[in-house]
């Protein structure tokens, strides 16, 4: 009896975490690998736009023998902001290689 009980509970909560890490722009809802193209379409220009470059091997290289610097290959990263509107959390997204990879909240709007 008590396993009838646990595959709807076990669903039920594989859907609110598939939903945890989203934007909903009007009827469109972006989530984790939508590509940047997708995004600007369905939630049109972010209000902030941040950009970095995050090392592709984080392994700390020493520099030649002749004194020469190593320098170490990095990949650009994108985090776009994104205000959903009154009573929404600040959305902010996170792009790399041309899709999105992580989605984080802010504060709520007032």
């Amino acid at each position: 009896m008590k396993s009838s009980f646990a595959l709807p509970l076990l669903l039920l909560g594989l859907s609110a975490s598939a939903g945890a890490q989203s934007l909903r722009c009007s009827s469109n809802t972006i989530g984790i690998g939508e590509p940047r193209s997708g995004v600007l379409q369905k939630c049109g220009e972010p209000i902030a736009r941040d950009s970095f470059c995050k090392p592709v091997d984080p392994q700390a290289i020493a520099a030649g023998a002749s004194g020469t610097a190593v320098v170490l290959p990095c990949e650009k990263v994108d985090e776009w902001t994104y205000n959903p509107g009154y009573g929404q959390f600040i959305t902010t997204l996170r792009l790399q290689a041309g899709k999105v990879t992580a989605v984080t909240y802010g504060d709520r709007v007032k």
